[in-house]
Parts: structure tokens; sequence; C-alpha cells
């Protein structure tokens, strides 16, 4: 009887051992493949930085965010190359915002060309067409983003805020398919914000022409 119950045991150790050796193996496998197809850079607007074009190495120089920038931070090129007059009013109402309890940061300011084609490249991949992701990316020739003329916001209290209180600043969301959009239209202070574009794909200003 101990004999077989010697053999017992050894036959419980021996698959446990190869069952370790399995588990190993697969994790192995599973580290090699996301190593190797997974983008392990800070993304931006739903978009990776990595791999982009142009002489800056660094892809904050490119407007790329890990995650929202204090409006005041001047070490930022997605803040800091963000046309004067937006910037003025944007840090005007994050001013009173905060006297207000509400905290504003850029989660995507100003944009190099690299970097919104490489948005527009990603949003073509995610939702299947060129079409599709018009609704929600402009081209590097048409987005406001470029021309350091658009800002996304957050986090939603500062949207909402922003949503209410905005206007008085001339800082309007542009498109219903994005809260977090804002630009500037001076003349809001006195006259309101416009009608929101549905998306970006119906706002003429997309179409180069329209510049």
């Amino acid at each position: 009887m101990a004999y077989f119950a010697s053999l017992r045991t050894r036959d419980r150790r021996t698959r446990r051992v190869l069952l370790v050796s399995i588990v190993a193996l697969c994790l192995a496998f599973l580290t090699a493949y996301v190593l190797t197809f997974v983008d392990w850079t800070p993304h931006a607007g739903g978009a990776s930085g990595q791999h982009l074009a142009g002489p800056a190495a660094d892809p904050a120089d490119h407007g790329v965010t890990a995650e929202g920038v204090p409006v005041f931070d001047d070490t930022y090129p997605t803040v800091t190359n963000l046309d004067p007059a937006l910037l003025g009013a944007l840090r005007t109402a994050a001013t009173d915002a905060a006297a207000a309890g509400v905290g504003v940061v850029v989660t995507s300011g100003w944009r190099s060309p690299e970097y919104q084609e490489r948005l527009l490249d990603d949003a073509v991949i995610r939702y299947g067409s060129e079409q599709e992701a018009s609704r929600w990316v402009a081209t590097a020739e048409t987005s406001a983003h470029v021309h350091g003329d658009a800002v996304d916001v957050g986090p939603y209290t500062a949207i909402d805020w922003l949503a209410v209180y905005g206007s008085a600043y001339g800082l309007c969301q542009t498109y219903a398919n994005e809260p977090w959009h804002f630009e500037l239209r001076p003349e809001a202070a006195t006259q309101g914000c416009p009608a929101m574009y549905a998306d970006p794909a119906s706002d003429p200003r997309m179409h180069p022409a329209g510049w």
C-alpha cells in the first residue's frame, strides 16, 4: 500500500510540475505578444503618438498629452501653441472656474500636422471607414487643432461649467458629438454661442476651400 501511495504522490507532483510549466509557457508567449504588438505610448484623444514623423523626438512636441495638462502650464506645446486670444480666454475662464471649485485642464489643444494625421489614421481603423472617421477627426489641413484654434478640455465638471458659462468668455462648444471641444467666438459674449454642428463632417470648414 505504501508503494502505491508513493506512486500516487509522485504522479500528483509530476502533474503539478507539468501544469506549472504549461502556465509559465503560456505567460511567456502572452508577454512576447504584448511587447510585440501593443503600443505602450501614452494615448491622447484616443490615439497614440508613437511613430510620429518630423524633427521632434518627444511626442509632447507634437501636442501629444498622456493626461490633462494644466491650463497655465507653459511647458507643453499643446497649450502654448494655441492662438493667444483663445488661450487668454481659456485662462480667464479657468481662473473663474477655479474660484467656483471647478478645475479645468487641457486634454488636447494644439497638434502638429503629423499627430493629426496619426489620429485620423487611427480613427479610420477604429470606425471602419474614412467617412465615419471624418465625424470625429479632421484632416491636418482642416483641423482647428492644427491651426491652434481649438481646445479639448476636461474633466466633465469643467465641460459642464464651460457649457453654461463659457459664452461669457467667448468659448463655445462646436460639435454636438464632442462636448469637450471649444473654440473662440468673441461675439458670443454679447450674442451667445452659435448653434453647434452635429459633428466635424457637417462643418463646412472641413472642406479645404473653407479655410
